[in-house]
């Protein structure tokens, strides 16, 4: 089995801001509510003319420049998302198009928020075995399309982007461990009820607005802190590490009250959880993947580095990996 890792970064945030204020004028909320709840001040939108492979080409693009490698070069393409441009093709499809790289095998995974972890773990997999020599890893979303904007409780939280990893073999440190979880038993806490084959598209589904994001906040939130916790326990155990090891946690920005209250749990200060959310919100699995790519660009990873990524979202799902930069 090879060594994997991650060679290079990359995302793509819409050019759009909408502020907490913005939103107070659309939904009864204020400025104060949203941050004392969430840890949000602002998140990012599509233009009108921006769909998730749009975001997606562009951060595949940066994490490839910055991985020096041609996309013609590419084996494998794997796309996180729950907001595909269509029901098909897939969102790797388009994106393999775009970039050319005829020679790739590309294909999206649905995971949620928890998607980049599932996909990087997807990835290091088949570069492991020798059934790929590369993989470029993308979480990309337009949470917007599927937000209820008359929901004070749910238009809040979320923001588009789009954040890209590529991965290959290295001679030392890169993925130690990843662990996986689920609890489909869960499912009904947070749903996009229409538009699939069992609520397909009508003016029911439509008068009903169940082509939009439907969440029990309170009942998640303790789920969201246990799982995330468990899934790091776990798999820093089956790297051979402690909580203590960690130099930076990279953790699904979900609510800062829920990464705080992990950070808690594992035993670990708040300075080695690293936060973008105030800026982005919840991007589901371009949360995971962008704040990756903002904390090696701002030098919070360093060679040598203990790195666990961290995430839970609908399914539900959990997972986590240990990575040593």
């Amino acid at each position: 089995m090879r060594k994997v890792g991650i060679i290079g970064v990359g995302k793509y945030l819409p050019a759009r801001v909408l502020t907490n204020a913005d939103l107070a004028k659309m939904v009864d909320t204020s400025d104060e509510w949203i941050t004392t709840r969430t840890g949000i001040k602002e998140r990012r939108l599509v233009a009108k003319n921006e769909a998730t492979s749009d975001l997606a080409i562009k951060a595949a693009k940066a994490a490839l420049e910055d991985a020096k490698l041609k996309p013609k070069d590419l084996d494998l393409i794997i796309v996180a998302t729950i907001t595909p441009d269509m029901q098909f093709p897939a969102v790797a499809c388009i994106l393999q198009n775009a970039l050319s790289a005829k020679d790739a095998v590309c294909f999206d995974i649905s995971a949620a928020c928890a998607g980049f972890v599932y996909a990087v773990t997807i990835a290091q997999n088949f570069i492991a075995t020798g059934a790929y020599n590369n993989a470029l890893v993308v979480g990309a979303e337009v949470l917007s399309s599927i937000t209820d904007w008359q929901d004070r409780n749910t238009c809040v939280l979320f923001g588009d982007g789009a954040g890209a990893a590529v991965l290959a073999p290295v001679n030392s440190g890169g993925i130690l461990s990843s662990y996986l979880g689920n609890d489909g038993s869960k499912m009904d806490l947070l749903m996009l009820p229409g538009g699939g084959s069992r609520q397909p598209a009508s003016h029911q589904t439509i008068d009903k607005r169940l082509h939009y994001i439907k969440m029990q906040g309170n009942e998640l939130f303790k789920i969201a802190v246990m799982s995330m916790s468990e899934a790091a326990q776990r798999a820093l155990k089956q790297a051979g590490l402690k909580c203590s090891d960690v130099d930076l946690v990279i953790p699904h920005q979900a609510n800062v009250r829920i990464l705080i209250a992990v950070a808690k749990k594992l035993g670990l200060p708040k300075d080695k959880i690293y936060l973008n959310i105030e800026k982005y919100g919840n991007m589901s699995s371009a949360s995971t993947a962008t704040a990756l790519c903002e904390a090696v660009k701002e030098g919070r990873v360093k060679k040598g580095d203990i790195v666990l990524l961290d995430a839970f979202g609908a399914g539900l799902v959990w997972g986590a990996c240990v990575i040593e930069w």
